[in-house]
């Protein structure tokens, strides 16, 4: 590897001391691994700005641009912080790399050298714009080849060798969490797996919730029943999807506790399927307190990846279990509802009925 791009230590400017010194020495080697502002000008800059350097009693650290501008700050008109020009561009080198051998499993290393950055910066600067990792990013990638091969009807084996996974145990292992259900199960849309459903009456209207032997797996909203199931059948078409009202129940029960402000929290085992970045999402989602509500651009600046903004809108319209992953506790920055996968008014009265139990607790 060229010189000029040492690997530097992870936790590198993990303290004030050496994000200091990264500013005095204009590291751009620390460029995205923090931003620093200075209180008498209002200002946050890059590590690396060739501004005139500020006394330290003056500055304060922030891991993201998001973080930085919060407190109150500008950014540089020099160094242009939140401008993202050649990160772009090296971020999207990284992906030309992996796209161009989605069988590889490039390492890190490998991946920084092919693109002339550091590991360290690359791994931040990656996550940050893409919103997940490259090692992430390749687990989806590996995942989305599994998936076409499986839907364009090829067996097993030949998919999982096609998608680069180095053994049928590793593909198993990936594809819970990537399909939700077996390859073979997921190529022929159900074929093979048991499906228990039942739809009934709410606040909300009718909901259906649906079941495999692992958990829910699918909660969905409707006016009518019918086209719920219907909705259901062209999801899993070869499932064995078994109307069950009885098995259902406990899980209703549940739902209706929720809506009527009884209940605040879910016990609900989930089978459900999710990339990297959607389970992160979904899991920031489910850490939003009952009866407060959160906008896209906080869940992202929490996952640490400020300009996700959309990819994050995306993972929320994605949710197949409503109120178990309560995405209706995101909305826009301005406090807009923004749109919800059930019918905004929907949304809203789930947000009413929480704000209203917070508020009289």
């Amino acid at each position: 590897m060229n010189t000029a791009f040492q690997i530097p230590s992870q936790t590198a400017f993990s303290s004030d001391e050496n994000r200091w010194q990264a500013v005095v020495d204009r590291d751009r080697h620390a460029d995205g691994a923090f931003f620093f502002a200075v209180r008498t000008t209002g200002v946050f800059c890059r590590p690396s700005c060739a501004s005139r350097a500020p006394r330290r009693e003056n500055v304060e650290f922030f891991s993201t641009t998001h973080a930085a501008e919060r407190a109150g700050y500008r950014p540089c008109k020099r160094c242009q912080p939140t401008s993202l020009p050649r990160e772009l561009a090296i971020v999207e080198r990284a992906c030309k790399a992996l796209d161009a051998e989605p069988q590889e499993r490039m390492t890190l290393a490998q991946l920084s050298d092919a693109v002339h950055v550091s590991p360290f910066h690359l791994q931040r600067l990656f996550t940050r714009v893409v919103g997940v990792s490259p090692r992430q990013y390749q687990a989806a990638r590996r995942a989305e080849a599994l998936r076409s091969g499986l839907q364009r009807g090829e067996n097993v084996t030949r998919a999982t060798h096609d998608a680069g996974f180095g053994s049928p145990s590793r593909m198993y292992e990936a594809a819970s969490a990537e399909l939700g259900m077996t390859p073979s199960m997921y190529r022929k849309k159900g074929a093979g797996l048991a499906v228990r459903y039942a739809t009934a009456p709410t606040p909300l209207g009718t909901v259906l919730v649906a079941a495999t032997d692992k958990g829910v797996c699918k909660i969905a909203f409707g006016d009518d029943p019918a086209a719920l199931a219907l909705e259901l059948a062209a999801e899993l078409s070869e499932a064995e999807r078994i109307e069950d009202r009885e098995r259902m129940e406990p899980f209703i029960a549940q739902i209706r506790a929720y809506l009527n402000g009884t209940r605040e929290r879910f016990d609900l085992p989930l089978d459900i399927g999710a990339t990297a970045f959607q389970q992160r999402v979904w899991d920031a989602l489910r850490r939003i307190p009952y009866g407060e509500t959160r906008s896209y651009t906080d869940i992202a600046d929490t996952l640490g990846s400020p300009r996700a903004v959309r990819a994050v809108a995306n993972a929320c319209a994605s949710n197949p279990v409503a109120l178990a992953i309560p995405c209706h506790r995101v909305v826009q920055k301005g406090g807009g509802l923004s749109g919800y996968r059930w019918g905004a008014p929907r949304k809203a009265a789930l947000l009413k009925t929480e704000r209203e139990r917070g508020e009289n607790k």
